[in-house]
């Protein structure tokens, strides 16, 4: 039996995906094998990439002139392999809203020192909001400015770049990490010069990385980084410069077919702001017996920290949420309490168990 599984990522894939996993995994379309066992440079794989790239381009209505990756290393790696690749020489700028964007500086800096430029940091509110506009100190020559979209640990989201201020400058490319709200809602991949994403949370399972980049920020790189590394050899080829994670982009396709199937990215959208609603009215109706901290202008969709009134209560509500079916509470140690992490793949009858049972909760315990 399957239960509500609310972990932060990995995360839960849409069962449909597994069914349809399951039932293809010995032998992939009568072919006589699996997509785990086949050869990436084969004519059949070739063909279940071509498909995975053309319905991510239709979902996200990715321009020609943008190249799609399927990288290895995770979200983590490109901390490192952006500068690498667009640094160029010169410096780029940073904004700090959370523990993730915090480890691209640091990674940044640990290769490239003062060139990693931290131009605005919400350190200060204990990351509950976005960084203030007014406090920021931008290079109008960046080669980038670099912000996580959402903040998996704490739960912050940029829901329009305007949040942003003059950080949207006209020559210096937008680099994004949406490694846990890629998807989740319609965006203007125009807007930026590069998105990149770890797999685990809105994708399929962990071991790819999605990267989203415009092809005239290619052929930047260091001479001195391995080819692996180098957006553009990558590209040249087709995300195959060595063995790609071929089972894990195989999933990612299906995903990308199931989320077709549900109606693109604004039907998706409309999900995903129901969910979220309706776990922030919980929080926000129990009178301080369950508080999220984050502003309201910047409440993630996709991850929902919340803590109780009295922590004696945490482990007991953990044991009584698990006992009930709800899966993977416990809240990052940086933030504490308990975090619901409501992706794509989380249907609104998840959620509805989820605050059936923090209302039989506070009745009990309030």
């Amino acid at each position: 039996m399957r239960l509500w599984n609310f972990a932060a990522g990995p995360a839960t894939i849409p069962l449909a995906v597994l069914e349809q996993v399951r039932a293809e995994l010995p032998d992939w379309h009568g072919v006589g094998c699996g997509v785990m066992e086949m050869s990436h440079r084969g004519k059949i794989y070739t063909g279940i990439y071509e498909k995975v790239v053309a319905d991510l381009r239709q979902l996200m209505d990715i321009p020609e002139d943008y190249a799609i990756l399927f990288l290895q290393g995770g979200a983590t790696l490109q901390f490192s392999q952006i500068p690498m690749n667009l640094l160029d020489g010169g410096s780029a700028d940073y904004l700090t809203t959370g523990a993730w964007s915090e480890k691209a500086v640091k990674a940044g800096q640990r290769l490239y020192g003062e060139a990693i430029h931290e131009a605005g940091s919400s350190a200060d509110t204990s990351f509950t909001r976005l960084v203030d506009p007014a406090a920021m100190t931008l290079n109008p020559k960046a080669k980038y400015l670099h912000f996580c979209s959402n903040e998996t640990i704490g739960g912050v989201e940029v829901f329009d770049l305007k949040q942003l201020g003059g950080a949207v400058q006209k020559d210096v490319p937008l680099i994004a990490d949406m490694s846990s709200n890629i998807l989740s809602r319609p965006i203007n991949v125009r807007d930026y010069g590069m998105i990149y994403a770890g797999a685990q949370k809105n994708i399929g399972p962990a071991g790819v990385t999605l990267v989203i980049i415009r092809k005239d920020l290619l052929g930047k790189a260091s001479k001195a980084i391995p080819a692996l590394l180098d957006y553009a050899e990558e590209e040249k080829n087709t995300s195959m410069l060595n063995t790609p994670p071929t089972f894990g982009i195989y999933m990612a396709g299906l995903v990308f077919e199931w989320l077709l199937k549900q109606g693109g990215l604004p039907a998706i959208a409309k999900q995903n702001q129901a969910k979220a609603e309706l776990l922030y009215k919980t929080i926000d109706g129990s009178g301080g017996f369950y508080t999220n901290p984050v502003a309201l202008n910047c409440r993630s969709w996709m991850n929902v920290p919340f803590t109780l009134k009295d922590k004696a209560l945490d482990p007991v509500f953990l044991e009584e949420s698990e006992k009930a079916g709800l899966l993977a509470l416990k809240g990052h140690k940086l933030v504490g309490g308990m975090r619901a992490s409501i992706y794509n793949a989380m249907p609104l009858e998840g959620v509805q168990a989820l605050v059936g049972f923090m209302n039989e909760f506070m009745r009990r315990h309030g």
